[in-house]
């Protein structure tokens, strides 16, 4: 797009209908945006349930929310309240729609926003007939590179080349205070240095076993070490928590001075000052995983069947990153940036299934041992101490 074209942008919207650490990771293109387009508006549009990843954000003016539970009211009513969200996108007058979610319903988001310059994923043949026609340009993406250059390669159209790349995530005052009353006398490093352990997820095929995580834990409080562990307030992960917690500790983890169990009770602006507060993160490919690295605390990550390449913990600060692709195997220990991803060399790594042979549990992860973990951990927390 040529200079006098971007001078008449005065409205951008920004679609990501997908999870939460997805939409984390579009942080850098409103970045990149406001910095070509200083004098526009900038909305996002998201998910309900993820907005907490960009509300706060110093270059967004709004933050949009689709409400999902609406696919569940009777079809008239359905209708209508979608009809009246249409509307009111419709309504803003935007002059440029960005589409970073590759979907259907985002695809016509985007065209009925009335945006003059729309731009999205190159569907290659997938979704509706005649999706493509509705974008002025699409983007093919390079399936190898991480998900932030992927959502970066999207204003490529736009003549924007991106400078140094950071994962922002803001924090609100009251989070962080809420969090360091919860935390009590280990903000002060009293008990040692501070890890956030973070060892659960919706999908079950990406967390380690209960037993492994508890031992790694209990390591940490014999070395010295304060944790807090943290999940969502789902029963199951709830459920997960308790078994990690008999096997650190043998007791309720309120009765252990070094582990403060604090899962269920965070909201997600609180989570990510959990990390911030912590010196270390251990997890899985989650999230959290990604909230931590945001706010640039070194993350210890465990990757089973998932491509590190694509998912693995953005490095923050990193010189020249707009030539580089952190995580540049396919498998094994990574190392980008504050962060280590730790990953066996199977034949089989990545699949992207949801475990093995529809078993939801993945053989890749289960094997790697307490061991490997710690020893990662032990260099990371030795670093501390430098």
């Amino acid at each position: 797009m040529n200079h006098p074209e971007r001078e008449k942008i005065k409205g951008i919207l920004v679609i990501k209908l997908r999870h939460i650490g997805d939409v984390l990771l579009t942080a850098p293109v409103f970045e990149h945006l406001a910095r070509t387009f200083p004098d526009a508006r900038i909305w996002a549009l998201v998910n309900s349930g993820t907005e907490e990843m960009l509300t706060g954000n110093p270059h967004i003016e709004e933050v949009l929310v689709f409400d999902r539970t609406v696919k569940i009211l009777p079809l008239p009513k359905r209708l209508a309240e979608e009809a009246a969200f249409l509307r009111r996108i419709r309504g803003t007058g935007f002059d440029l729609s960005i589409d970073l979610t590759g979907g259907d319903r985002a695809a016509l988001v985007s065209f009925i926003s009335g945006a003059r310059v729309r731009i999205g994923v190159d569907p290659k043949g997938k979704g509706f007939p005649g999706k493509k026609m509705l974008y002025t340009a699409t983007r093919k993406i390079d399936h190898q590179s991480h998900t932030v250059l992927q959502n970066l390669s999207l204003l490529e159209p736009l003549g924007i080349t991106p400078g140094a790349i950071s994962v922002g995530l803001s924090i609100p005052d009251e989070a962080r205070s809420r969090v360091r009353t919860l935390l009590g006398p280990l903000t002060s490093r009293a008990g040692g240095p501070l890890v956030h352990i973070h060892p659960t997820s919706r999908w079950f095929f990406k967390c380690w076993p209960p037993e492994h995580m508890g031992m790694v834990i209990r390591w940490l409080t014999e070395q010295g070490n304060s944790v807090v562990i943290t999940s969502s307030p789902a029963e199951r992960e709830l459920r997960m928590v308790d078994e990690i917690m008999t096997e650190a500790a043998g007791k309720s983890s309120s009765s252990h001075p070094k582990i403060i169990n604090l899962a269920g009770q965070l909201t997600l602006k609180e989570l990510a000052a959990v990390s911030e507060q912590a010196d270390l993160f251990f997890g899985i490919d989650s999230a959290p995983m990604h909230m931590a690295a945001a706010v640039n605390t070194p993350v210890v990550a465990l990757f089973g069947p998932t491509r590190a390449f694509n998912w693995g913990p953005w490095p923050n600060g990193n010189e020249r990153q707009e030539e580089v692709q952190p995580y540049r195997s396919s498998k094994g220990l990574q190392e980008a940036g504050l962060h280590t991803v730790l990953q066996l060399e199977w034949d089989c790594i990545p699949c992207d299934r949801d475990g093995c042979n529809g078993t939801k549990v993945s053989k890749c992860l289960e094997a790697i041992t307490p061991a490997q973990a710690t020893d990662r951990l032990d260099r990371h927390l030795r670093h501390l101490n430098d």
